[in-house]
């Protein structure tokens, strides 16, 4: 991705969650045609998007390593990176999970998550393209109460995901397998919330 010049921290930060987005859509696509003998390649293609997203993390603390002057505070900066990269982060988790306990079918709960969690990065996207005009700060209020409405939402999919692998799974290996899978997927939507949780903190700090 080639940058501007002159382009400031909330472009870099908008640039930074379209990586999360790629991802969560990639995870979408995946598990709605799983094949088991092609999450190997896969892989490499979610990780050429994680591995993108640090890249692009990188240059941007060079910047402001070299910078007296920020928008917002250094350690502002720096969180909503980390946060961001998080996200990416997270969403990678999940696939290689699928892949080390060797999964060969897909639950529909899992389908139910990846479609939930490209809701939420799209909405963190959106918050993020709004977050460089903090101060009127009606928009980027509605797109985290959105972003709060999707985590509680994969709350309760979690809850009852989990609650349906126990009832009807009787594969102690398969439980453990997607018990732990619906866990990170679960955690993307806790990731999304906690960028909007740091954009919520910057907006407070400097209102």
């Amino acid at each position: 991705m080639k940058r501007k010049k002159n382009e400031n921290y909330f472009d870099i930060f908008v640039e930074l969650v379209e990586y999360s987005c790629d991802a969560a859509k990639l995870l979408n696509v995946i598990l709605n045609n799983y094949n088991h003998e092609e999450v190997i390649y896969k892989m490499e293609e979610m990780h050429a998007i994680e591995y993108g997203g640090d890249v692009q993390r990188h240059i941007m603390m060079k910047k402001l390593a070299r910078e007296f002057i920020t928008p917002i505070s250094r350690e502002d900066i720096m969180d909503m990176a980390d946060a961001i990269d998080n996200v990416t982060d997270t969403i990678e988790d999940v696939l290689m999970r699928m892949y080390m306990f060797n999964i060969l079918k897909v639950r529909e709960d899992a389908i139910k998550f990846s479609e939930l969690i490209v809701k939420c990065c799209d909405a963190l996207k959106s918050a993020l393209k709004e977050f460089h005009n903090f101060r009127k700060q009606e928009k980027i209020h509605e797109k985290i109460m959105e972003i709060n409405h999707l985590e509680e939402t994969g709350d309760k999919i979690f809850t009852e995901s989990i609650r349906r692998l126990y009832v009807n799974c009787k594969d102690p290996i398969e439980v453990n397998a997607w018990n732990q899978i619906l866990e990170y997927l679960e955690k993307c939507c806790d990731a999304c919330e906690d960028v909007a949780d740091v954009i919520e903190s910057v907006m407070m700090k400097n209102s």
